[in-house]
């Protein structure tokens, strides 16, 4: 696929950025530092991050300028991942094929590491090198996208949910905020580094609002039909909580079908930009065909 070079080079690039900006272990506190290292180098998929380049490469913009709020957004979920593997939370021991934060360090490390990365990622953008404009429509969409508004409140609601029967719009609405939310803020930062109008924020908001539910109709079928080892997390934990999810609610093949739609509605939203929109329309393809 020609889009896998560019995947790879932005990856590269918020893999350097990381390990420029996180603190070395070898510094006091060296255990927080230790945590923080390990729970953002080295794993995951990077989508988030690869949007605010995709979504940038729209409109030509100099991938220099994107790394501030590429490496913002992902140190933003791996803190949410962070506390969301906490004993209070999901109870999980695995995560990107190693131990979860609390289980390599402990309880009180991990929370602060989650801690420690949600303010770094405020401070990068707070002292990216451009127009102070732009820095505060950045804060402004990370930080909506991070809160009660957005990731924390649709945790809150899945707190809330768990042993519960939700409807189907109860379920949309959680996975809204819990997971659209940061994927949603992803797309918007790489585009306002970029000349856009309100209007084609829109039209990328609905292509990204799109792309967030069809991430997590994915990842509720292959919590099913994967394994831990193919995950690199704990698999069967949703029936395992009496969790609502996509196949719980439609069945298997009615999620698959929610698939396929929502595979429609982001081609629909991002044909007007023709072949400019090839990355993002890949990363779509990658949320509806992942394997982990």
């Amino acid at each position: 696929m020609a889009t896998e070079a560019p995947f790879a080079r932005w990856a590269q690039r918020v893999e350097a950025v990381l390990e420029q900006t996180l603190p070395t272990a070898e510094t006091a506190p060296q255990r927080l530092h230790a945590a923080m290292r390990h729970a953002t180098l080295g794993g995951g998929k990077r989508i988030r991050p690869l949007l605010v380049y995709a979504a940038g490469s729209l409109f030509g913009t100099d991938e220099r300028w994107l790394d501030a709020p590429a490496t913002a957004v992902e140190m933003i979920h791996a803190y949410s991942l962070v506390h969301d593997d906490l004993p209070a939370m999901d109870d999980d021991a695995l995560r990107r094929g190693k131990p979860t934060v609390h289980v390599a360090f402990d309880e009180a490390t991990a929370i602060l590491a989650g801690d420690a990365l949600q303010t770094q990622a405020f401070s990068l953008l707070a002292e990216a090198p451009v127009s102070a404009e732009l820095r505060v429509a950045w804060l402004r969409s990370l930080a909506s996208a991070s809160g009660v508004s957005g990731m924390c409140g649709g945790q809150a609601l899945d707190v809330d949910a768990t042993g519960q029967l939700q409807s189907l719009a109860q379920l949309e609405r959680m996975h809204a905020l819990k997971t659209g939310a940061l994927i949603r803020a992803s797309v918007r930062m790489g585009a306002l580094a970029g000349t856009v109008d309100e209007g084609t924020l829109q039209v990328l908001d609905g292509f990204a609002q799109a792309l967030g539910l069809a991430f997590q109709v994915r990842d509720d079928i292959l919590d099913v039909e994967s394994s831990s080892e193919a995950l690199g997390k704990t698999a069967g934990k949703d029936a395992a909580q009496a969790k609502s999810t996509y196949p719980a609610l439609l069945g298997m093949e009615g999620a698959k079908a929610k698939l396929k739609e929502l595979d429609g509605v982001m081609q629909d939203a991002l044909s007007p930009f023709g072949q400019r929109a090839t990355a993002l329309w890949a990363l779509g393809k990658l949320a509806i065909h992942r394997t982990h």
